[in-house]
């Protein structure tokens, strides 16, 4: 091994640590990945220029586009109003509700981004649940897993399509692996949709079976994370100090206020609510003053809440359970939601505290959910990381500027009407303009005529014209954690390659033809993909994985295509984590999942796939 391949490897070894530690966000490690790139550019042969061209590349650009495109469809309000054909489609029966969800998620996957399909369905699924007394734990896994198996129908499926599309073609550019080229709209599609169909048959069947019911389709948020300990409600007598104070400012005061005698130790106890002659107010956004006779709800512990009382001339009411009806704020809508930390969030990395999402939206964070595990005390200092959810008590307008900012994914609120109830919202006028120019971006890349960079960067130019999009939300609606984390890591490929590295690597592998076949040195590679893909991110490792895979190939005399499309297939099949893939992140917390039933559902998918998809590479591209 040169020192070249050795600085490089430790690039890459240092870059996977941080990517599975997440002691920093992975678009921050791809970062300092370049930069380490160009640093010790005498042994990575990396150059400035060489370095940048990740946000210059072709994926990254399309990548951009694809959000763009995405977020107008999700604008047009089609995915709501076909969530609602399917709730009528199943009519109580949980396998024609699944088949629904789950074709409806795959086949949207291949085409625009599954991210927001995925953001969609995750509240419209509780409501489903509850109609149909089935636990949404039975849904959440599937439908994350048929979001990606749809991303392997068409070249825009994932990102990770066109960044494995981009390495092939400058592969064939260069000479290195000549019958290589930047991949067809539906190159792989013959494929795609059998290891869909099969994926699918999976899930339906014997994933049906395997997935877990976690989840109570009646379990209330209240009671989920178990909350009903911690809410309380007091009158304020006549004699009380806080007659005259006005509700926003307690909080402010019990901060501020003198110590008890219990030393110095803050009463922690946070305003949710004055009820005033049977009328709510929210405590956050209130412009009302405290009055005798109000009953104000509060979250804290009992030995807070007694001294909160004591020290204020409070009564407190018979400690009854305090419901999601008793925190409503207006009519026919709760206060009181379930949301998720998605990935692109300002508010990852921050702490409860720090966020302050009390002060800026009047919102207050009552509890939170990682993974199995709920903590209702000190979340204050709790550092918010991506797939944390959040129970909020927060008004629709507040909500609604964290939802379209992208700071969070709403997954359930209490208080909402159901389909049948809710009045349905027209779509867009901008539906037919939408959906013609996503037709139009994938007819122009199918049929040769653009390269598909600029056939979506045409469609942008058309939804701006039109007024389909703002700008604003157009360039709100791009998640720019995944641009900076492809425009860092795509350098690291061509150090491998400048270095020789991934020829070291593919003399490995092909190392295993002394004992086994071409498609077996394939389906190693593809096992090595997946796992790969599962801990890291899918785009690190399809960098650094299709370059071995051609150069294994020509060494054995195979068909470069085939190794390529075999990691291709792979990368988008990181079932076995909630880590592996965005989308089985978001409903890591709302199923209730435990790490262990996405390794348990997992991987019998990710074998049964891998079988079908190899098999189907070596009939239809041959070894």
């Amino acid at each position: 091994m040169s020192i070249d391949v050795f600085v490089v490897f430790a690039i890459i070894g240092g870059a996977m640590v941080l990517f599975v530690t997440e002691a920093v966000e992975s678009d921050v490690t791809a970062i300092a990945v370049l930069v380490s790139l160009v640093v010790l550019g005498e042994f990575t042969g990396v150059s400035p220029t060489d370095a940048l061209s990740g946000f210059a590349n072709p994926a990254t650009v399309t990548v951009i586009a694809m959000y763009i495109l995405s977020e107008a469809v999700r604008q047009t309000g089609v995915v709501t109003r076909v969530g609602r054909w399917i709730t009528a489609f199943a009519r109580g029966s949980e396998r024609r509700l699944m088949g629904g969800i789950l074709g409806t998620t795959g086949l949207a996957a291949g085409f625009v981004n599954n991210t927001p399909v995925v953001a969609v369905f995750i509240p419209m699924i509780h409501e489903i649940a509850a109609e149909t007394n089935v636990s949404p734990s039975k849904l959440f896994l599937p439908l994350s897993y048929a979001a990606m198996l749809g991303g392997t129908l068409t070249l825009i499926g994932t990102s990770t399509n066109l960044v494995v599309s981009n390495v092939a073609a400058r592969a064939g550019e260069a000479g290195t692996a000549p019958e290589l080229h930047a991949l067809g709209m539906f190159e792989f599609t013959v494929v795609g949709v059998v290891v869909f169909a099969v994926g699918l048959g999976y899930l339906l069947t014997v994933g049906r079976w395997l997935t877990p019911a976690r989840v109570s389709p009646e379990t209330t948020l209240v009671q989920a994370y178990d909350l009903e300990r911690h809410l309380s409600q007091v009158v304020v007598r006549e004699e009380s100090p806080l007659v005259g104070t006005p509700v926003s400012s307690v909080g402010a005061l019990l901060r501020s206020s003198p110590a008890d005698g219990n030393g110095d130790v803050p009463i922690e106890v946070s305003m949710l609510q004055l009820v005033r002659d049977g009328e709510p107010h929210h405590a956050l956004s209130s412009e009302a003053s405290i009055e005798a006779g109000d009953v104000l709800t509060v979250r804290g512990n009992r030995r807070n809440v007694n001294r909160f009382a004591e020290r204020y001339e409070l009564r407190q009411l018979p400690h009854e359970r305090v419901t999601a009806g008793d925190l409503d704020v207006r009519e026919g809508r709760g206060s009181l939601v379930e949301a998720v930390v998605p990935e692109g969030s300002r508010l990852h990395g921050d702490s409860v505290r720090e966020a302050n999402l009390a002060g800026y939206h009047a919102a207050q964070v009552l509890a939170l959910r990682r993974g199995g595990s709920v903590r209702t005390d000190g979340i204050g200092e709790h550092e918010l990381s991506v797939g944390d959810t959040l129970l909020v008590q927060v008004r629709e307008r507040d909500l609604r500027y964290l939802v379209e900012n992208g700071d969070l994914v709403v997954t359930r609120g209490l208080g909402i009407e159901q389909p049948e109830e809710r009045p349905r919202e027209p779509l867009s006028s901008s539906t037919p303009v939408v959906f013609a120019t996503v037709a139009m971006v994938v007819a122009l890349a199918a049929l040769g005529v653009l390269p598909i960079v600029i056939s979506a960067l045409a469609g942008v130019v058309v939804l701006f014209a039109s007024d389909a999009v703002s700008p604003g939300d157009a360039y709100a609606a791009v998640n720019w954690n995944v641009v900076f984390l492809l425009a860092g890591v795509i350098p690291l490929g061509i150090a491998l390659t400048n270095s020789g590295g991934d020829v070291l690597l593919a003399d490995a592998v092909v190392a295993l033809d002394a004992v086994l076949a071409p498609i077996y040195v394939l389906a190693v590679l593809y096992l090595l993909t997946g796992l790969f893909s599962a801990i890291i991110t899918p785009v690190a490792t399809v960098v650094l994985l299709t370059p071995v895979a051609f150069d294994a190939a020509v060494t054995l005399g195979a068909n470069p295509l085939a190794f390529v499309l075999g990691v291709l297939f792979a990368a988008n099949s990181a079932f076995m984590t909630p880590i592996g893939y965005q989308t089985n992140l978001m409903v890591y917390a709302p199923g209730g999942y435990r790490f262990s039933d996405y390794l348990r559902v997992g991987a019998p998918l990710f074998a049964l796939s891998a079988v079908v998809a190899i098999a189907g590479i070596a009939i239809v591209w041959g070894l």
